[in-house]
């Protein structure tokens, strides 16, 4: 047991550069990764890709605050844990890159866009027009296990997301943060609400895409947006057709 630890950590350590924080966010999170929590965490991660296929890729677990600087955070939208099927996660919730189907989930969210705002339902899922717009899209959790929703819980991702939703809460410029389902409305004690605005609902998964159809969180969060002095988001996913 102690060789396979020792064997994680120079696997973690040999591959920190997975773990690079974006420039905009070393400030304020550069103390959280110092954290002992965040090294037996990397060591984690580094074991799992030794054995297993683990996604995102390499590389793209920390896309979300690469896509969405610190200070340009308008807009937070809280997912659980990457999708882990073939292709499809690459750090950002919800979204998935051009040419992937897809998900139910993000089928849900462009169907009441549409019955929201009119926006029409796109033909790919790729969300980085919103990202560029300052909605971080971040998930509770980074990575996990190909095939294995939720594998890889409660290893200290959730300390290290807790930290970003804060330090967000913490600046002086007011964000829209996003909780779709119970999982995420738990996160709410983090979030300052006399300075920020919340929008809650249920998840789109098609669990409860009964209950998040109608719930019209688009025109809510452009509501708060402009409401704040700032302008509504452009919610249009440009084709790829």
């Amino acid at each position: 047991m102690v060789t396979e630890v020792a064997e994680a950590h120079a696997a973690a350590t040999a591959d920190e550069s997975e773990f690079v924080l974006p420039e905009s966010w070393r400030e304020v999170l550069a103390a959280e990764v110092e954290k002992p929590y965040f090294a037996e965490l990397s060591a984690f991660v580094a074991a799992q890709r030794a054995e297993h296929e683990v996604f995102p890729p390499r590389g793209q677990v920390l896309s979300a605050l690469e896509a969405t600087a610190y200070q340009d955070v308008r807009v937070l939208v809280l997912g659980q844990d990457p999708y882990h099927d073939n292709g499809q996660a690459h750090g950002m919730s919800f979204s998935v890159l051009p040419g992937t189907k897809t998900p139910p989930s993000l089928r849900n969210i462009f169907k009441e866009l549409n019955a929201d705002l009119g926006v029409p339902v796109p033909d790919n899922g790729y969300l980085m027009p919103w990202a560029e717009q300052g909605v971080l899209l971040l998930n509770a959790v980074l990575t996990v296990r190909a095939h294995e929703a939720n594998s890889h819980k409660a290893k200290g991702w959730e300390k290290f997301t807790d930290a970003v939703i804060k330090a967000v809460s913490d600046r002086a410029e007011p964000c829209v943060f996003v909780l779709w389902g119970n999982y995420a409305k738990k996160k709410l004690p983090l979030i300052d609400t006399t300075r920020h605005a919340v929008v809650q609902g249920a998840h789109p998964s098609p669990l409860s895409a009964k209950l998040f159809h109608g719930s019209k969180p688009f025109s809510q969060i452009d509501a708060a947006l402009t409401g704040f002095g700032g302008k509504p988001l452009e919610w249009r996913i440009p084709s790829l057709g």
